[in-house]
């Protein structure tokens, strides 16, 4: 399996790159791929970020401007592993424990696509995808169609299979899982604003640099 993170957004409500705000002295892009490195991945960046280089090998979208849909296709499309993990950018509330068994889950099912539901709705961001979605999502981008769960659910009924979506709090209770005794809801909350950014600081304590500096 091989490990992304989703970083070529336009941070357009931020009004700066999400990928580069700080928390504790670090880079969110920093935060994210040494999460996925502590898994034992050797996690690339999607997007054609230049300036994200130093940080990880980083594979340029083949539909650009299309959004997180173009960033998969692109992974997938470099990747030479079947099953590839995606991990946002800007998610820094999601536990590594949690990515663990992600990862484990779809390497049991081998479903096409393996992504994790909250209050029933999907989280395609934090999932993984098998590589035999490619041409669908490809399909799709080429067809002007970049929402991501609409993709993904035709690219997988026009190969027949069915998408592992679970619930993460039925999961968890059933299971018993050892994950971090947060809320769920936090660990899939995004920064999208400011305002995003500085409730984050305030309700983990951590140490942050203005989002609009």
């Amino acid at each position: 399996m091989n490990a992304w993170v989703l970083a070529g957004g336009q941070s357009t409500r931020m009004g700066r790159d999400k990928a580069l705000l700080e928390l504790n002295g670090r880079f969110l892009v920093e935060e994210a791929l040494d999460r996925l490195r502590g898994l034992g991945f050797a996690p690339r960046l999607c997007g054609s970020r230049a300036d994200l280089a130093r940080f990880a090998e980083a594979v340029p979208d083949n539909f650009p401007g299309c959004g997180p849909l173009g960033g998969i296709e692109a992974a997938l499309a470099a990747s030479d592993s079947e099953l590839n993990l995606f991990v946002p950018v800007d998610l820094p509330g999601i536990p590594q424990s949690f990515l663990r068994w992600l990862a484990a889950r779809a390497e049991t099912s081998q479903a096409v696509a393996t992504l994790p539901r909250l209050v029933d709705r999907p989280q395609p961001l934090c999932a993984v995808y098998s590589r035999r979605l490619l041409a669908g999502l490809r399909a799709s981008l080429a067809a002007g169609r970049y929402k991501v769960m609409t993709a993904l659910t035709e690219s997988a009924a026009a190969l027949g299979e069915a998408i592992d979506a679970f619930d993460v709090e039925s999961v968890a209770a059933v299971a018993g899982e050892a994950w971090p005794a947060t809320p769920f809801r936090s660990w899939f909350r995004n920064l999208n604003t400011p305002a995003d950014y500085a409730a984050l600081v305030a309700a983990t304590g951590a140490k942050g640099r203005s989002a609009i500096s």
